[in-house]
């Protein structure tokens, strides 16, 4: 039997982050022009968690998780790698039993890092949308403040809008009335939820 690391040892903590909601611009529909719509305004969530200064923050921590739990799996993964090269060269030299242990206990600890890389994974996307949901609970008297301000009656999703006259767009002062009222926010790994009893 031949010991076989997984590739997804090479980590896969890239979890989403806040600044993939950046790339979220608005649509080109200023080439439509058109009159502005009075009373519907129109708003981007993502660009305003993205771009906004908490929310530029929220990534930067979360890039920085990532980094440390890279390097804690790293640290274990390194060694573990190194016996597992050396291990076919050690075969003469051993009793059958005692490779076949030898290798059992090296496979042993290649599937608990990598069970170690999966949680450190789930508890990096926890902490994200916690940090989503506190950003997103921040905005909402923002967003109802600007939309007041601008005599709203409706507001939908830019993202969705195809065409048409983008002046009654609400994002770039929710940025800016968020960056007011917040600019930073720290917070660390997120404990899992216990699984449901069966």
């Amino acid at each position: 039997m031949r010991l076989v690391i997984s590739a997804a040892l090479a980590l896969g903590l890239a979890a989403p982050s806040l600044a993939a909601a950046q790339g979220a611009a608005a649509p080109n529909a200023n080439a439509l022009g058109g009159t502005a719509i009075p009373g519907l305004c129109m708003i981007s969530t993502q660009v305003v968690a993205g771009n906004s200064k908490v929310g530029q923050a929220a990534t930067a921590r979360l890039q920085e998780l990532q980094r440390q739990a890279q390097a804690e799996v790293n640290a274990e993964k390194t060694p573990l790698d190194a016996e597992i090269k050396a291990l076919p060269g050690q075969k003469a030299s051993m009793k059958p039993a005692e490779f076949q242990a030898k290798q059992q206990a090296l496979s042993n600890r290649a599937q608990a890092l990598q069970q170690k890389a999966n949680v450190r994974s789930a508890q990096i996307e926890v902490a994200r949308e916690k940090a989503l949901g506190r950003i997103s609970a921040e905005a909402q008297s923002v967003i109802a403040a600007v939309y007041k301000a601008h005599g709203c009656g409706l507001l939908v999703d830019r993202n969705s809008v195809l065409g048409g006259n983008m002046s009654n767009d609400l994002t770039p002062g929710v940025i800016q009335g968020l960056d007011a009222k917040i600019s930073t926010m720290t917070f660390d790994l997120e404990p899992l939820p216990a699984p449901a009893a069966r």
